[in-house]
């Protein structure tokens, strides 16, 4: 199957393109170009190809994925075709809703040619989404390996702008939490981030790492704390469980259905957070075990087998194609 996608959200697409399928990814030639970043250097299969706009009225499409309102007139521009008419198409909500979640109607509700697949069961009782089908596959993760060494007796983060996104991401709750435990944050926007807000307390804004840096330091940390009030799911959650570690989490969202229990503690109650960050700093062999049975839990929850086997399905269905013959698993590079 031949499939154009954007890359928008780079982990999800980092994991997408790594099925059994040719993907389409246009470009524009300028990787901060949304409507065209390509693969912006990413290390992906070579089944992952960048396309050119003009290049697009002559390809040879099957489907395509969409994951912004805008990709519809967008695609037909660049295509000729239009998605759910001309070009089978299915749109991935990464996002919860902006505004009033109960009441939040989806862009794609008054239609039902495209159907709509959230990446949680949050999203999509949260959305309103009208008579348009819905489905939800659950994000899948490359797998870091098991990393964890908890040597850094403090807590690590990963928040991206976290001026910016202030409440959303919680970087507010780094200043309560910092007195239970000192807390290292990573990400966009992190550097100096100490110096910009000092009443936030025992913090260090620890930058953008590539992300082999930046798993091997993060995995170094003791625990992982999950400060984010309303988010579709962290994937820095899932990455961190991946690696083995023992998560503290804000208990919105998806959050409390991610975390099993043994692999850390998930509370609305900032004392409650604090406090099971403190004891897993205080006792290693705790935190080990804890980090183990969330790494356990994350590959199964959130592997990239299981990920790709279930958007082959949904794919084929869209195309109203035979499926792959049962217990094929998708082609994982």
């Amino acid at each position: 199957m031949t499939v154009l996608a954007w890359h928008v959200h780079g982990s999800w697409i980092s994991a997408f393109v790594r099925g059994g399928h040719r993907y389409l990814i246009p470009t524009t030639g300028d990787a901060d170009d949304p409507d065209g970043r390509g693969r912006a250097g990413r290390d992906w299969p070579a089944g992952a190809i960048e396309i050119s706009p003009g290049e697009l009225r002559s390809a040879d499409l099957d489907l395509v994925v969409l994951q912004r309102p805008e990709e519809i007139e967008l695609t037909e521009r660049w295509t000729g075709r239009r998605p759910g008419r001309d070009l089978p198409a299915v749109y991935v909500e990464h996002n919860t809703p902006r505004e009033h979640a109960a009441t939040s109607r989806h862009p794609l509700a008054d239609q039902d040619a495209i159907p709509i697949v959230h990446v949680t069961d949050f999203n999509r009782l949260m959305w309103d989404c009208g008579r348009a089908r819905t489905a939800t596959i659950d994000h899948g993760i490359v797998d870091p390996g098991y990393l964890y060494t908890g040597t850094v007796d403090r807590a690590a983060t990963m928040i991206n702008e976290p001026d910016r996104r202030w409440r959303i991401t919680g970087t507010d709750l780094l200043a309560p939490l910092s007195r239970w435990s000192g807390i290292d944050v990573y990400g966009i926007g992190t550097t100096g981030l100490e110096s910009r807000h000092p009443g936030l307390g025992d913090i260090r804004g620890s930058g953008d790492l590539d992300q082999t840096q930046l798993h091997a330091e993060v995995a170094a940390h003791r625990v992982f704390v999950h400060t984010a009030r309303w988010t579709s799911l962290g994937l820095s959650l899932i990455e961190a469980m991946h690696l083995g570690m023992p998560v503290v989490a804000v208990g919105t969202t998806e959050a409390p259905a991610a975390v099993p229990e043994g692999a850390g503690v998930v509370s609305n109650d900032v004392d409650t957070l604090g406090a099971a960050l403190a004891e897993f700093v205080a006792e290693p062999t705790a935190a080990r075990l804890a980090g183990k049975r969330a790494r356990e839990w994350a590959l199964e929850r959130f592997g990239l087998t299981r990920f790709l086997e279930r958007w082959d399905q949904q794919m084929y269905a869209v195309c109203e194609l035979s499926s792959p013959a049962p217990g094929r698993k998708a082609e994982v590079k």
